[in-house]
């Protein structure tokens, strides 16, 4: 491994050597690089930075760690002429994302007892845990107009408004999809999986928002001191999955295939037939996610109304925001001062949009794009805003969240013996987890420290602070 350099407090370079097309830049403070030395990310990330096509430079966000090939927190774009698109770089759950709603009432006002009655009725009336579907089993022919349309589909149907769709990313539907290319094996693990929330690191969180930062961009957001707010992070559930398993197991087998030394990074042109298909099914994917997300919200709206007795004007949920993590998209970004396309891989990324940026909805053009970092269970999570920098130096991407710090397996054995439900509560977080076995995998010490990642981001200028938010209530699977 060559020896990292130290750019400034915020970012460090992996020069260029060997293999590699581009050196790589990695943004962390000296505590989190030293525990990215520790595991496998810089080697993943160097072999990022030596597939074909890639635009310089390779790149890696605070949250960073180990993942399958391509390291998780990072981000690759290639030239679509010459590059590839990679199943890696995207991960096994496609569009897993978060979205950000406020409301009309203060936190404060509620109390406990409403609040652990909220807690209650949303884990009842949440399809939440490992394999567990919503209440539909729909038909493939409704399945892929959901894979075709997106959030649509649910608004559609009066699952949520026009607006919803104006504040998702890519309006609720990445371009490109085409349900043909999702197998028959993929829709029927998503046939009864619409509108439900998942298990790992998935959740529905009541919060607080505890702080804002800058006033002038919060109140462009609809956030203010002590808003309870609602967070829903869940993707594409098994559907994704297979999708993903899928064409690793199509790539491994097809004469297209580009295959690099680490077996993880297989990938292909994407102007091959396997590459034209992986992209189609991958949206395919992502729009289903951004699907379930909106039906989910729209669900959670209906049961907050109910159990306060308020209607949808009193009770004025309305989104921040909802933006991917795992998807490839054709993006175009200034390079060497002129625009160009670019396929950008962000796995475990997220989108980070400046001020003027034609894609962002009118009320936030003026500002940029909300850029959403959950915590942990118990810890703050955050809005951000995108910045130019952003634009001119990450290709418009952020970190996505704190970051595991252990695996799941070595969470489990330090969680034995805890009350982590009691732990929480001391914290006054109301907890409900359909499996003690995820709630031990997605304890807040498995986690990085988000503060930490999150005055990476605002130091280096890539997305800077807009507020802050506590968490009230957890539903997790």
């Amino acid at each position: 491994m060559a020896k990292l350099e130290k750019i400034d407090d915020y970012r460090w370079r992996l020069p260029q050597e060997g293999g590699m097309n581009c050196p790589a830049v990695i943004y962390a403070d000296a505590e989190l690089i030293t525990a990215l030395e520790r595991d496998g990310t810089l080697n993943q990330l160097k072999g990022v930075a030596s597939l074909p096509g890639i635009e310089c430079p390779a790149l890696a966000m605070p949250d960073a760690h180990q993942g399958y090939g391509f390291p998780i927190g990072g981000v690759g774009a290639f030239d679509p002429r010459v590059g590839i698109v990679l199943p890696g770089g995207v991960g096994y759950d496609i569009n897993c994302g978060v979205r950000l709603l406020r409301s009309k009432l203060m936190a404060d006002d509620l109390g406990q007892g409403r609040i652990a009655a909220l807690a209650d009725a949303l884990a009842a009336s949440v399809p939440a845990g490992v394999g567990v579907g919503g209440s539909d089993q729909l038909q493939d022919n409704e399945l892929k107009r959901i894979l075709a349309q997106g959030a649509a589909w649910a608004v559609k149907r009066g699952l949520g408004t026009m607006a919803d769709l104006e504040f998702c990313e890519a309006g609720g539907a990445l371009p490109g999809a085409d349900p043909q290319a999702v197998s028959p094996r993929a829709l029927q693990r998503g046939r009864g999986q619409a509108g439900s929330l998942g298990a790992g690191n998935h959740f529905i969180e009541l919060a607080r928002v505890e702080e804002t930062y800058d006033p002038r961009v919060s109140e462009v957001f609809g956030l203010s001191r002590g808003m309870l707010v609602l967070w829903v992070h869940s993707g594409s559930r098994g559907l994704g999955h297979q999708v993903c398993d899928d064409y690793l197991k199509r790539l491994a087998k097809d004469k297209d295939a580009l295959r690099p030394p680490d077996r993880q990074l297989i990938a292909a042109p994407p102007t091959s037939p396997v590459g034209r298909d992986y992209m189609a099914a991958m949206a395919a994917a992502a729009n289903f996610a951004f699907n379930n997300r909106q039906m989910l919200s729209e669900a959670c709206r209906q049961v907050i109304g109910r159990v306060l007795g308020l209607g949808p004007a009193d009770l004025g949920m309305g989104l921040v925001y909802d933006v991917a993590h795992n998807v490839a998209k054709r993006e175009l970004h200034m390079v060497s001062g002129r625009e160009k396309e670019l396929i950008v891989h962000r796995k475990g990324a997220t989108r980070a949009l400046g001020p003027g940026h034609a894609e962002l909805p009118a009320r936030y053009r003026a500002v940029g794009q909300p850029v959403l970092l959950p915590g942990d269970m118990g810890t703050a999570s955050y809005v951000l805003v995108g910045t130019a920098r952003a634009m001119a130096d990450t290709f418009a991407s952020a970190a996505h969240g704190a970051g595991r710090a252990m695996s799941r397996t070595q969470a489990k054995k330090a969680a034995r013996g805890r009350d982590l439900r009691a732990e929480l509560a001391a914290r006054r977080v109301t907890v409900r987890a359909a499996s003690g076995k995820t709630l031990a995998e997605e304890m807040p010490e498995a986690y990085k420290d988000v503060d930490r990642v999150v005055n990476v981001m605002h130091g280096a200028g890539i997305a800077t602070l807009v507020a802050k938010t506590r968490p009230l209530a957890v539903i997790k699977g």
